[in-house]
């Protein structure tokens, strides 16, 4: 499909907590709904990658951050309230 945006996310949690958990559901839903076959997601726990969470500038979990397309985006949190989850990483046209 031509034209189609891939949006690029890279999710930063912390082992298996419940808010990493959360965070990580939320997403998928998110994504299975308003981005279907348009999207790609990175997991990263900081706890087995911590220098790798320092080197992006991650210093709390869970953070998601919106790689592509341009401008990078950042939200932190369980991701669970989908309207503001959609209008910080600017993805309310999508979900229209």
């Amino acid at each position: 499909m031509r034209g189609r945006v891939k949006f690029k996310f890279c999710l930063y949690i912390a082992g298996g907590t419940l808010n990493s958990a959360n965070a990580f559901a939320n997403l998928g839903a998110l994504c299975r709904i308003h981005l279907p076959d348009q999207h790609e997601i990175e997991v990263v726990d900081v706890l087995r990658e911590p220098k790798r969470a320092l080197a992006d500038g991650i210093f709390m979990t869970p953070t998601l951050v919106r790689l592509a397309p341009s401008p990078a985006r950042i939200i932190v949190g369980t991701l669970s309230q989908t309207r503001v989850v959609l209008q910080s990483l600017g993805l309310e046209m999508v979900a229209a």
